[in-house]
């Protein structure tokens, strides 16, 4: 049996020693790496399934690998950081990181965490060797070449800025997009003044796909910073 394998790249040794324990109580492989250099050598080398990243690193900054290891690689990277500004997480998420946990954490948390991250790779790798255009998640599902989406088989009917909003929260399932990465790809630009629109533009999309939009179960809020699409 497969057991994936995860980069840790983390410089203070209490936190490596408590993601390490973890990791092996859930029979994970495992590799750390303690500097920028280290973890950008290790990226190429490993093949790691799921890097999990500390942003504060004695010679580079964490943001900085993470557009290094995008610029070649989508493996997910998860960012466990002190850093707890809106900012900071935002900086991150736009650079390119699928997600991210404040310090300190919850280990039960840090798990479902990489447990998404897991099921994301391995759905993408999957889609890649597909013919197929149809996605599918819990009720809801879209056949990108009629462009259409449904639920419980029945057709949802979606202006087209909804629809475009719905496929790319659906191709980045499990992962934290930011109001900016959303609005470059529906509408081509990242204006501060558009997100009120996006968030009106959310607002109408849940109340066609959720059975209760006051209490989610596809399309997560992540306050400050943007959305996610929930594997279900």
């Amino acid at each position: 049996m497969y057991k994936p394998k995860i980069l840790v790249v983390e410089d203070d040794p209490a936190i490596t020693n408590l993601i390490r324990t973890t990791l092996e109580a859930q029979d994970y492989q495992y590799h750390t790496a303690k500097s920028g250099s280290a973890a950008l050598m290790d990226a190429v080398s490993y093949n790691a399934d799921v890097i999990i990243l500390d942003l504060g690193l004695p010679d580079m900054d964490g943001v900085d690998i993470i557009r290094k290891v995008r610029g070649w690689s989508n493996v997910p990277i998860i960012v466990v950081s002190a850093r707890s500004e809106d900012r900071d997480k935002v900086e991150a998420l736009d650079a390119g990181a699928d997600d991210y946990l404040t310090k300190p954490f919850s280990i039960d948390e840090l798990l479902a965490r990489l447990r998404v991250a897991l099921r994301r790779s391995r759905t993408e790798e999957t889609d890649m060797h597909s013919s197929g255009s149809i996605y599918t998640n819990g009720a809801l599902s879209i056949d990108y070449a009629a462009g259409c989406a449904y639920l419980d088989g029945t057709e949802v009917h979606l202006t087209p800025i909804e629809y475009k909003l719905l496929c790319v929260l659906a191709r980045n399932t499990g992962k934290v997009l930011t109001h900016n990465y959303i609005l470059k790809e529906v509408w081509g630009s990242a204006l501060a003044s558009d997100t009120p629109s996006l968030r009106v533009f959310m607002a109408t999309l849940r109340k066609k796909i959720e059975k209760d939009p006051s209490n989610p179960q596809y399309i997560q809020t992540h306050i400050g910073v943007g959305y996610r699409m929930i594997r279900k």
